[in-house]
């Protein structure tokens, strides 16, 4: 579990915390301030402080904060997914064939 922080939307426009992609372990949001929304498989939502999205693993998903000021918000996660995330930041290659071998790495697919 991890405690992040997520940039207003200054200009309507959607800031993605994560690309869509997939991996196995089931991955959960709980907005503490601010909101986020989640798009899960075709289906979009917005959940608002005190809400929660719980995403089945092998699900394709993404986030973003929907409004101006930050959204603050528990990430829980598996190990696999926690591995791959740590892996993300550390990257010194982000070029999108990089991040879709290090993807695979963790037996995740970015979907975009």
């Amino acid at each position: 579990m991890a405690e992040w922080e997520a940039e207003g939307a200054t200009g309507g426009e959607r800031l993605y915390q994560a690309p869509l992609h997939r991996h196995g372990d089931d991955e959960a949001w709980y907005v503490l301030e601010g909101a986020l929304g989640v798009r899960i498989g075709d289906e979009e939502v917005e959940v608002p402080a005190g809400g929660a999205a719980i995403v089945p693993g092998g699900t394709a998903h993404t986030y973003w904060n929907p409004r101006p000021e930050p959204a603050r918000y528990l990430l829980v996660m598996g190990a696999k997914t926690n591995a791959l995330i740590n892996a993300i930041h550390a990257a010194s290659d982000r070029t999108p064939e990089a991040m879709r071998l290090l993807f695979e790495q963790y037996d995740a697919e970015l979907l975009e």
